[in-house]
């Protein structure tokens, strides 16, 4: 039996890859940085071996599942080259895993990683569910009849994919070191909708999503009378949010979420609609939703003194709107803090605007120096030319993160893509 070896394990879809497959009872093992990634404690929890890289981890009668971010001249799969072992990478593995299940991707430029999670939640209420998450969670069921997985859209990954069923959450433009404008983000949607098996779920809301062609059925959902699943009557407290669904205009059920925002009810009906669709019980559906706590660095709360700290990955303007919105219904009497760490110079230079106008949402900001990619020239541009646009916004050092102390009773909130865990450790080593 082979063992199939990780290049980049720490990868949060190829750590959630290598759990599934560890679940499944293959021989897994994997190197990376020594650097601490968040990834890691579900694959030590496992007793997945993690290993330095270097050439010698690579032995004769191994397979390599190579992460993407790594290139074919990493010492590594040179090695595995030398000794002629079959080397797939990350998206075109999963593309072949897949088949051998009902499967659905779940894409979209937002909403990809909290829609993934919740479904996988509730149908492995109803069925036998492996399910791969794009914050570094997997599992692996021997039984399984479905397997529900995050599928992204950058550097067109997802189009290695046939799945039974995709979820179409939102088309905007991300990834500018990659995309040339949105009509090139469109473009990769709708090539990807060719290749979907049974039926695509997409938010008719969305004004690019509804110009999605497929040759199997589309079905749309969201808040517009013209969606085949639509939500009304929505009552949103400091507990969660509560709705009707109505199934072409009939009335189906009522369904309440712990959760805030309209980017969470619309994540919901996505998974109402394909349980409804695959003719999944409501009743499982009703208590699974209400069960759901969530995925990780995705409004993840502690309460600590009188302030109340949340971890989000929020990193485009439309995701930092949403999670403010979010912090909005659940804390409506509290003061709201953004501690913001822009991810790459490319993404902050092209929304630099929109950035600004998301973020004056709050009622402080605090900027973080930008996290920049390794793939990417820094050019011009600073932290300080965000911070222009922003009315009493300040740069935040990791080592001066006691000025967070001034908010009495706050809800702080801090947000990004990069190493914004470490400026959020710092500050609860201060309390």
């Amino acid at each position: 039996m082979t063992i199939y070896h990780f290049v980049g394990i720490k990868g949060s879809g190829m750590s959630a890859l290598a759990q599934v497959l560890h679940d499944m009872n293959f021989q897994v093992q994997g190197s990376d940085y020594e650097k601490h990634f968040f990834t890691q404690l579900a694959l030590e929890q496992s007793g997945i071996k993690i290993l330095p890289f270097q050439k010698e981890n690579i032995q004769p009668g191994m397979t390599i599942i190579a992460g993407n971010a790594f290139p074919d001249t990493h010492e590594e799969i040179q090695e595995a080259m030398k000794l002629g072992l079959p080397i797939i990478r990350y998206h075109r593995f999963l593309g072949d895993f897949m088949n051998n299940f009902t499967s659905i991707a779940i894409t979209g430029a937002h909403g990809k990683t909290s829609t993934t999670g919740l479904l996988a939640h509730v149908m492995k209420g109803a069925k036998p569910t492996s399910f791969l998450i794009g914050d570094g969670t997997g599992r692996g069921e021997e039984n399984a009849e479905y397997f529900v997985f995050e599928a992204c859209e950058y550097r067109r990954h997802f189009l290695s994919y046939f799945p039974d069923y995709a979820i179409m959450t939102n088309i905007d433009f991300d990834h500018p070191d990659y995309f040339a404008n949105i009509d090139d983000v469109f473009s990769a949607f709708q090539e990807m909708s060719w290749q979907v098996n049974k039926g695509i779920f997409a938010c008719g809301d969305d004004e690019h999503l509804q110009k999605i062609q497929a040759k199997v059925p589309v079905l749309f959902y969201g808040f517009g009378e013209q969606n085949d699943f639509q939500a009304r009557n929505i009552v949103k407290t400091t507990e969660g949010t509560t709705f009707d669904v109505f199934v072409r205009n009939t009335f189906f059920e009522t369904f309440s979420i712990r959760s805030f925002g309209d980017h969470n009810i619309l994540n919901s009906l996505a998974v109402i609609a394909i349980c409804h669709y695959e003719e999944i019980d409501s009743h499982v559906v009703q208590e699974y939703l209400q069960s759901f706590e969530g995925v990780k660095r995705r409004f993840s709360e502690k309460e600590i003194g009188t302030q109340i700290i949340i971890d989000d990955y929020a990193h485009h303007p439309t995701e930092i709107k949403a999670t403010v919105d979010a912090a909005r219904q659940k804390y409506p009497e509290r003061e709201i803090v953004c501690v913001f760490q822009p991810h790459t110079f490319t993404r902050t230079q092209t929304f630099l605007d929109d950035f600004a106008e998301s973020l004056n949402l709050a009622d402080k900001v605090y900027l973080c120096e930008i996290f920049g990619s390794a793939r990417e020239v820094h050019g011009q541009l600073s932290i300080e030319d965000l911070k222009a646009k922003i009315p009493d916004a300040e740069i935040l050092l990791e080592e001066e993160t006691v000025i967070l102390k001034a908010h009495d009773n706050a809800v702080i909130i801090f947000m990004g893509a990069g190493d914004i865990q470490k400026f959020q450790e710092a500050y609860e080593k201060q309390l």
